[in-house]
């Protein structure tokens, strides 16, 4: 599974959350968490690529800027 942070413009409020939570379900994705301005999107890449949720995105009239790979933090010793 992949971990990735889309930066997105122009979401303003909770119907944008929605919109984009939305689209994420329609391609079949269960792990997400959306908030104004950003979507963290954990899936398969052997079942769906970046590109297709970058335009499921795009598709409800938002940009996307930037996709990075999300890491978790180390635990500290």
């Amino acid at each position: 599974m992949t971990t990735i942070l889309f930066t997105i413009d122009g979401m303003t409020c909770h119907h944008c959350v929605v919109a984009i939570t939305n689209a994420l379900k329609s391609l079949g994705i269960n792990n997400y968490s959306v908030e104004i301005g950003s979507a963290s999107v954990t899936f398969d890449e052997n079942e769906l690529d970046i590109e297709t949720i970058k335009a499921a995105i795009e598709e409800e009239g938002y940009k996307v800027v930037s996709i990075e790979p999300e890491f978790d933090e180390p635990d500290e010793f």
